[in-house]
């Protein structure tokens, strides 16, 4: 491969308070930037990044994974992951405000909670609610409904230390938000949204009604209250039954 016989001289610092996997963010990050990396061209695999920078396979996936949540890198089943173009230019920081218009006056909104469990967390969990791996994780899966036609699929995973009786709750008739804030004085102070065009297996699109393969949109979203990530939710959306008004406001200089 391209990256085997690269002579590199190792930019991770133990010595800095900055954790490992923000300064190796920080270095892949500049490689894209600068067009070392150009657009469509494969990253170094996992394995190799953690012999290049050593460092352990799970500072390389927390890197990787914030870059692709921010659109710099796109991760291909079996394939590898490869470099993407930016959506927004750098030098333009906005706050952003996602609305959800999904429901209108009149209609028959309903939830169905298809499972909820405890859960240890599985494939990349661990990195997405930034836990240990042997931390129990609350799985609740529900899907909603708009006058009887499903229109989204929604998966959200909450580490159990920070609501121990959430199981206990209505989710079916409650947003998990609101039982965070409450009912368990958990104050989301922050959110992270990440939208995506991806197309449904046909387990996801017989929930939906759908055919396998149809389009949908999958956002991904994380909440914190404060530095600590709170929640994870994953939710699949058809997206001809959607509509979503985005706010960008810039930062205060």
């Amino acid at each position: 491969m391209l990256y085997k016989n690269m002579v590199i001289t190792n930019p991770i610092d133990r010595e800095k308070p900055q954790k490992l996997y923000v300064q190796l963010y920080s270095v892949l990050k500049a490689k894209i930037e600068s067009g070392e990396w150009s657009v469509g061209s494969q990253i170094p695999t996992e394995e190799e990044l953690c012999k290049i920078y050593e460092v352990s396979k799970a500072t390389v996936k927390l890197a990787v994974l914030e870059l692709a949540r921010q659109g710099y890198l796109k991760r291909q089943q079996g394939k590898g992951t490869f470099v993407c173009k930016r959506v927004i230019s750098e030098g333009l920081t906005m706050h952003t405000s996602f609305k959800e218009l999904m429901l209108d006056a009149g209609l028959d909104f309903s939830t169905q909670v298809l499972a909820r469990t405890v859960m240890m967390p599985t494939d990349d969990l661990d990195v997405k609610l930034n836990i240990t791996a042997d931390t129990h994780v609350f799985y609740i899966k529900r899907l909603r409904s708009i006058n009887g036609e499903p229109v989204l699929l929604q998966e959200a995973y909450i580490p159990c230390q920070a609501c121990p009786t959430l199981l206990d709750e209505d989710v079916a008739n409650n947003s998990l938000f609101d039982l965070l804030e409450k009912k368990h004085s958990i104050k989301i102070t922050k959110i992270k949204d990440y939208i995506e065009l991806a197309y449904l297996t046909d387990d996801d699109a017989r929930l939906l009604g759908l055919s396998g393969g149809s389009p949908a949109l999958v956002m991904e979203q994380q909440f914190y209250s404060g530095e600590f990530q709170v929640m994870y939710i994953r939710s699949i959306k058809r997206s001809d039954r959607f509509r979503f008004f985005i706010e960008f406001e810039r930062n205060a200089a």
